[in-house]
Protein backbone atom coordinates (compact mmCIF):
# COMPACT_ATOMS: atom_id res chain seq x y z
CA UNK A 1 0.00 0.00 0.00
CA UNK A 2 1.19 3.51 -0.81
CA UNK A 3 0.36 6.54 1.34
CA UNK A 4 -0.13 9.94 -0.29
CA UNK A 5 -0.52 13.35 1.32
CA UNK A 6 -2.10 16.36 -0.38
CA UNK A 7 -0.64 19.62 0.95
CA UNK A 8 -2.72 22.71 0.18
CA UNK A 9 -2.13 26.34 1.19
CA UNK A 10 -5.19 27.65 3.01
CA UNK A 11 -7.13 30.48 1.33
CA UNK A 12 -4.09 31.29 -0.79
CA UNK A 13 -5.73 33.06 -3.75
CA UNK A 14 -7.52 35.72 -1.68
CA UNK A 15 -4.43 36.18 0.52
CA UNK A 16 -2.26 37.01 -2.51
CA UNK A 17 -4.45 40.05 -3.34
CA UNK A 18 -5.31 41.25 0.20
CA UNK A 19 -5.30 44.13 0.90
CA UNK A 20 -3.73 44.70 -2.53
CA UNK A 21 -1.96 42.35 -4.97
CA UNK A 22 1.35 41.26 -3.49
CA UNK A 23 4.58 41.51 -5.46
CA UNK A 24 4.89 38.55 -7.81
CA UNK A 25 8.54 38.02 -6.95
CA UNK A 26 7.65 37.75 -3.27
CA UNK A 27 4.96 35.17 -4.02
CA UNK A 28 7.37 33.11 -6.11
CA UNK A 29 9.93 33.23 -3.29
CA UNK A 30 7.31 32.16 -0.75
CA UNK A 31 6.19 29.22 -2.89
CA UNK A 32 9.72 27.98 -3.58
CA UNK A 33 10.82 28.34 0.05
CA UNK A 34 7.69 26.57 1.27
CA UNK A 35 8.30 23.68 -1.11
CA UNK A 36 11.92 23.36 0.02
CA UNK A 37 10.87 23.55 3.67
CA UNK A 38 8.20 20.86 3.29
CA UNK A 39 10.59 18.67 1.32
CA UNK A 40 13.16 18.94 4.09
CA UNK A 41 10.70 18.08 6.85
CA UNK A 42 9.01 15.16 5.09
CA UNK A 43 12.36 13.80 3.89
CA UNK A 44 13.50 13.64 7.52
CA UNK A 45 10.74 11.04 7.98
CA UNK A 46 11.48 9.14 4.75
CA UNK A 47 8.86 10.95 2.66
CA UNK A 48 9.17 12.72 -0.67
CA UNK A 49 7.29 15.86 -1.75
CA UNK A 50 6.46 16.79 -5.35
CA UNK A 51 5.26 20.22 -6.41
CA UNK A 52 2.21 20.28 -8.65
CA UNK A 53 0.96 23.87 -8.70
CA UNK A 54 3.04 25.04 -5.69
CA UNK A 55 -0.08 26.11 -3.78
CA UNK A 56 -0.85 22.37 -3.99
CA UNK A 57 1.76 19.67 -3.48
CA UNK A 58 1.60 15.88 -3.33
CA UNK A 59 3.86 13.77 -1.15
CA UNK A 60 4.53 10.06 -0.82
CA UNK A 61 4.44 9.68 2.95
CA UNK A 62 4.72 6.00 3.90
CA UNK A 63 6.00 5.93 7.47
CA UNK A 64 4.88 9.50 8.25
CA UNK A 65 2.21 9.27 10.97
CA UNK A 66 -0.48 11.64 12.22
CA UNK A 67 1.76 13.37 14.77
CA UNK A 68 4.46 13.92 12.14
CA UNK A 69 1.92 15.62 9.88
CA UNK A 70 0.68 17.77 12.78
CA UNK A 71 4.20 18.82 13.71
CA UNK A 72 5.01 19.84 10.14
CA UNK A 73 1.78 21.85 9.90
CA UNK A 74 2.54 23.66 13.14
CA UNK A 75 6.10 24.40 12.05
CA UNK A 76 4.88 25.98 8.81
CA UNK A 77 2.18 27.98 10.61
CA UNK A 78 4.71 29.34 13.10
CA UNK A 79 7.14 30.60 10.46
CA UNK A 80 5.10 31.61 7.41
CA UNK A 81 2.34 34.18 6.80
CA UNK A 82 0.13 31.33 5.56
CA UNK A 83 -1.02 27.93 6.86
CA UNK A 84 -1.38 24.57 5.13
CA UNK A 85 -4.04 21.88 5.33
CA UNK A 86 -3.39 18.24 4.48
CA UNK A 87 -5.33 15.19 3.34
CA UNK A 88 -3.84 11.72 3.80
CA UNK A 89 -4.90 8.38 2.34
CA UNK A 90 -3.63 4.98 1.27
CA UNK A 91 -4.42 2.72 -1.68
CA UNK A 92 -2.97 0.09 -3.97
CA UNK A 93 -2.07 2.73 -6.59
CA UNK A 94 -0.73 6.28 -6.21
CA UNK A 95 -3.58 7.75 -8.25
CA UNK A 96 -6.23 6.21 -6.02
CA UNK A 97 -4.37 7.25 -2.87
CA UNK A 98 -4.10 10.91 -3.89
CA UNK A 99 -7.72 10.88 -5.05
CA UNK A 100 -8.88 9.66 -1.63
CA UNK A 101 -6.59 12.15 0.14
CA UNK A 102 -8.05 14.98 -1.94
CA UNK A 103 -11.63 13.93 -1.19
CA UNK A 104 -10.84 13.71 2.54
CA UNK A 105 -9.61 17.32 2.59
CA UNK A 106 -12.42 18.59 0.38
CA UNK A 107 -14.89 17.37 2.99
CA UNK A 108 -13.66 20.15 5.29
CA UNK A 109 -14.31 23.00 2.86
CA UNK A 110 -12.93 24.61 -0.24
CA UNK A 111 -9.37 25.72 -0.85
CA UNK A 112 -10.40 29.38 -0.56
CA UNK A 113 -12.60 28.97 2.51
CA UNK A 114 -11.95 31.61 5.17
CA UNK A 115 -12.90 29.13 7.89
CA UNK A 116 -10.69 26.21 6.87
CA UNK A 117 -7.27 26.41 8.54
CA UNK A 118 -4.61 23.78 9.29
CA UNK A 119 -6.98 20.88 8.72
CA UNK A 120 -5.49 17.40 8.86
CA UNK A 121 -7.97 15.09 7.13
CA UNK A 122 -6.88 11.47 7.42
CA UNK A 123 -8.73 8.90 5.37
CA UNK A 124 -6.24 6.17 6.28
CA UNK A 125 -2.61 5.58 7.25
CA UNK A 126 -0.55 2.70 5.95
CA UNK A 127 0.31 -0.10 8.34
CA UNK A 128 4.03 -0.74 8.75
CA UNK A 129 3.78 -4.32 7.54
CA UNK A 130 1.84 -3.21 4.43
CA UNK A 131 4.04 -0.24 3.52
CA UNK A 132 5.33 -0.46 -0.04
CA UNK A 133 6.48 2.20 -2.49
CA UNK A 134 7.50 1.70 -6.11
CA UNK A 135 9.10 4.67 -7.85
CA UNK A 136 10.48 5.03 -11.36
CA UNK A 137 13.13 7.61 -12.25
CA UNK A 138 12.80 8.38 -15.95
CA UNK A 139 14.95 10.64 -18.07
CA UNK A 140 15.53 11.54 -21.70
CA UNK A 141 18.33 9.53 -23.24
CA UNK A 142 21.25 11.72 -24.39
CA UNK A 143 19.49 15.09 -24.04
CA UNK A 144 22.71 17.08 -23.76
CA UNK A 145 24.04 16.03 -27.16
CA UNK A 146 20.70 15.93 -28.97
CA UNK A 147 18.94 18.99 -27.53
CA UNK A 148 20.68 21.06 -24.82
CA UNK A 149 23.90 21.80 -26.73
CA UNK A 150 22.35 22.42 -30.16
CA UNK A 151 18.91 23.98 -29.63
CA UNK A 152 17.68 27.23 -28.05
CA UNK A 153 17.00 26.75 -24.34
CA UNK A 154 13.27 27.43 -24.61
CA UNK A 155 12.88 24.91 -27.42
CA UNK A 156 14.50 22.24 -25.27
CA UNK A 157 12.20 23.14 -22.40
CA UNK A 158 9.20 22.82 -24.71
CA UNK A 159 10.26 19.31 -25.74
CA UNK A 160 10.80 18.27 -22.11
CA UNK A 161 7.31 19.53 -21.28
CA UNK A 162 5.91 17.60 -24.24
CA UNK A 163 7.55 14.41 -23.00
CA UNK A 164 6.04 15.07 -19.57
CA UNK A 165 2.57 15.44 -21.10
CA UNK A 166 2.84 12.14 -22.96
CA UNK A 167 4.20 10.32 -19.91
CA UNK A 168 1.51 11.72 -17.62
CA UNK A 169 -1.25 10.76 -20.02
CA UNK A 170 -0.04 7.16 -20.34
CA UNK A 171 0.92 6.61 -16.69
CA UNK A 172 -2.33 7.90 -15.23
CA UNK A 173 -4.14 5.18 -17.17
CA UNK A 174 -2.11 2.68 -15.10
CA UNK A 175 -2.87 4.37 -11.78
CA UNK A 176 0.60 5.94 -11.68
CA UNK A 177 1.60 9.58 -11.21
CA UNK A 178 4.41 11.59 -12.82
CA UNK A 179 6.28 14.66 -11.62
CA UNK A 180 8.98 16.80 -13.25
CA UNK A 181 12.01 16.97 -10.94
CA UNK A 182 14.37 19.16 -12.96
CA UNK A 183 16.60 18.97 -16.02
CA UNK A 184 15.27 16.14 -18.17
CA UNK A 185 14.21 14.06 -15.18
CA UNK A 186 10.83 12.76 -14.08
CA UNK A 187 9.81 10.69 -11.09
CA UNK A 188 6.81 8.38 -11.08
CA UNK A 189 5.24 6.80 -8.01
CA UNK A 190 4.01 3.69 -9.82
CA UNK A 191 2.75 1.00 -7.45
CA UNK A 192 0.95 -1.61 -9.55
CA UNK A 193 2.84 -0.89 -12.77
CA UNK A 194 4.84 -3.86 -14.08
CA UNK A 195 8.29 -3.52 -15.68
CA UNK A 196 6.71 -4.69 -18.94
CA UNK A 197 4.06 -1.99 -18.63
CA UNK A 198 6.66 0.73 -18.15
CA UNK A 199 8.75 -0.53 -21.08
CA UNK A 200 5.65 -0.50 -23.27
CA UNK A 201 5.04 3.16 -22.39
CA UNK A 202 8.68 4.04 -23.16
CA UNK A 203 8.43 2.26 -26.51
CA UNK A 204 5.19 4.06 -27.38
CA UNK A 205 6.72 7.46 -26.69
CA UNK A 206 9.72 6.62 -28.87
CA UNK A 207 7.36 5.69 -31.68
CA UNK A 208 5.03 8.66 -31.25
CA UNK A 209 7.38 11.61 -30.68
CA UNK A 210 10.82 10.11 -31.44
CA UNK A 211 12.21 10.69 -27.94
CA UNK A 212 14.17 7.86 -26.31
CA UNK A 213 13.81 7.41 -22.58
CA UNK A 214 15.44 5.26 -19.94
CA UNK A 215 14.31 4.36 -16.45
CA UNK A 216 15.40 2.91 -13.14
CA UNK A 217 12.80 1.54 -10.73
CA UNK A 218 13.07 1.15 -6.98
CA UNK A 219 10.89 -0.79 -4.52
CA UNK A 220 11.07 -0.15 -0.77
CA UNK A 221 8.96 0.47 2.34
CA UNK A 222 9.48 4.25 2.09
CA UNK A 223 9.60 6.85 -0.69
CA UNK A 224 13.13 7.94 0.19
CA UNK A 225 14.53 4.42 -0.12
CA UNK A 226 12.55 3.61 -3.27
CA UNK A 227 13.69 6.81 -4.98
CA UNK A 228 17.31 6.15 -4.04
CA UNK A 229 17.15 2.64 -5.49
CA UNK A 230 15.58 4.04 -8.67
CA UNK A 231 18.40 6.60 -8.91
CA UNK A 232 21.02 3.89 -8.49
CA UNK A 233 19.35 1.79 -11.17
CA UNK A 234 19.35 4.71 -13.59
CA UNK A 235 22.97 5.57 -12.87
CA UNK A 236 24.00 2.07 -13.93
CA UNK A 237 22.87 2.83 -17.46
CA UNK A 238 23.87 6.49 -17.86
CA UNK A 239 26.15 6.91 -20.84
CA UNK A 240 24.87 3.76 -22.47
CA UNK A 241 23.41 5.62 -25.41
CA UNK A 242 23.64 2.60 -27.69
CA UNK A 243 20.45 1.51 -25.90
CA UNK A 244 17.26 3.23 -26.93
CA UNK A 245 15.24 1.54 -24.20
CA UNK A 246 16.73 0.35 -20.98
CA UNK A 247 15.07 -0.71 -17.75
CA UNK A 248 16.83 -1.59 -14.53
CA UNK A 249 14.95 -2.87 -11.49
CA UNK A 250 16.35 -2.38 -8.01
CA UNK A 251 14.57 -3.94 -5.06
CA UNK A 252 14.99 -3.33 -1.37
CA UNK A 253 16.69 -6.12 0.53
CA UNK A 254 14.94 -7.61 3.53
Amino acid sequence: MIQMTLIQIDNYGPWTVTPTPRAEADLQILQSELYADLQRQFAAKGGLVFFTRFDNMLAVTNGVDMEDHRRIQKSIGNRYPITVSMGVATAETPYDAQSKATAALQNYGGAQSEERKEILAIDSLVKKEESFVQIAHIDINGITDTLTDIMPAYDTSFIVNRVQHFLMKKLIEKGSLLFFIGGDNFMSPCNGLTPEGLLKIIEEIKDEINIALKAGVGKAPSAEKAANLADLGLEEIRGGFTYNLVHVMKEAQG
